[in-house]
């Protein structure tokens, strides 16, 4: 099955489509073999590599919603009355990252949105020079669909930019899961921790190495197969970084007055638990969260733990 493409606006009677993740998402789906269920640190006897197929995607709308500097960002939504969350993927993936996530969520009640930024898969970068930032971009789409408040979780590298959106427009958010992510802060102490934990050659290893924990390589090939298949074409040949509208420190993160919460992976390169912790001491009231047996991507490595984790939380602070 390959995933339908359209361009639509939001308005009276949308056309619907299904979302899948694209043709080698779909036949991995096909072949009945998933992700192993999850386990958080919370004491699940679950085992972990007990396989379970991708979910059936549900129907969705799609979008290319035009952003400043000629650019548009691709994405999808699942509509319907419940509280709106919105999908923010790892620079690794795309607006494709989230089939573990989009039925899962949607039945749980919840509105459920994902998109590419500008420079990811179905996307349009635009010129650099006339780009607003990640989060105004972010705005620019919940302005478009029509979001007053909405749930924001933003992975690996859409940790900054969720974190960015809510020192920016506090105001639209019930809550911020930030998961599997550095979360762009710039306090030297920081940066040079963070250093420390990829020394050379650790830019140079393979994708899947440096952002999939080794039990979930072990464990699971075809689904380390289906990752692969999304991070090739996450990138497209107009990309660039796109700025912050503020330094993230941890002064900055001390600020927020807003229900957050974060997750990483228990063996996370990047933000390992240590790590995680020592940020969650400059977020006020926030609640942290260890996966097991995951690396950078707990939300696809181990989806089951993941998006328990993360209705709970949203169920709790919806409005």
């Amino acid at each position: 099955m390959q995933r339908e493409r359209t361009t639509a606006t939001p308005g009276p009677g949308p056309s619907r489509r299904a979302v899948v993740g694209g043709a080698a998402l779909a036949a991995f789906a096909a072949t009945g073999v998933g992700q192993g269920t999850a386990q958080a640190a919370s004491g699940s006897t679950e085992d972990p590599w007990q396989p379970v197929p991708v979910p059936e995607q549900l129907p969705v709308t799609e979008y290319q919603i035009p952003v400043s500097g000629s650019g548009s960002l691709w994405c999808w939504d699942t509509g319907g009355s419940g509280q709106p969350v919105v999908l923010l993927h790892p620079g690794s993936g795309s607006g494709e990252s989230w089939p573990y996530q989009q039925p899962v969520l949607a039945r749980a009640g919840f509105r459920v949105i994902g998109y590419s930024r500008r420079g990811a898969y179905g996307s349009v970068a635009g010129t650099r020079a006339e780009a607003d930032t990640a989060s105004g971009d972010l705005n620019t789409l919940a302005d478009h669909l029509g979001l007053d408040r909405f749930h924001l979780s933003g992975s690996a590298a859409g940790g900054p930019v969720a974190l960015d959106y809510a020192l920016s427009y506090a105001d639209r958010l019930l809550s911020l899961t930030v998961s599997g992510s550095v979360m762009g802060i710039q306090d030297t102490e920081y940066q040079e921790l963070t250093s420390a934990l990829q020394p050379d050659p650790f830019g140079d290893m393979p994708v899947d190495f440096k952002e999939l924990g080794p039990s979930y390589r072990g464990g699971d090939r075809d689904g380390v197969a289906a990752w692969l298949a999304i991070n090739a074409r996450a990138r497209t040949a107009d990309a660039f970084a796109q700025s912050l509208a503020h330094d993230i420190t941890w002064a900055a993160l001390e600020t927020l007055a807003l229900p957050v919460q974060l997750i990483t992976g228990d063996a996370d390169l990047y933000s390992p638990p240590s790590v995680m912790r020592l940020n969650a001491a400059h977020v006020s009231g926030s609640e942290t969260h260890v996966v097991r047996e995951a690396g950078h991507n707990p939300h696809w490595e181990q989806p089951a733990a993941w998006n328990r984790l993360l209705v709970r939380f949203m169920k709790r602070h919806s409005r």
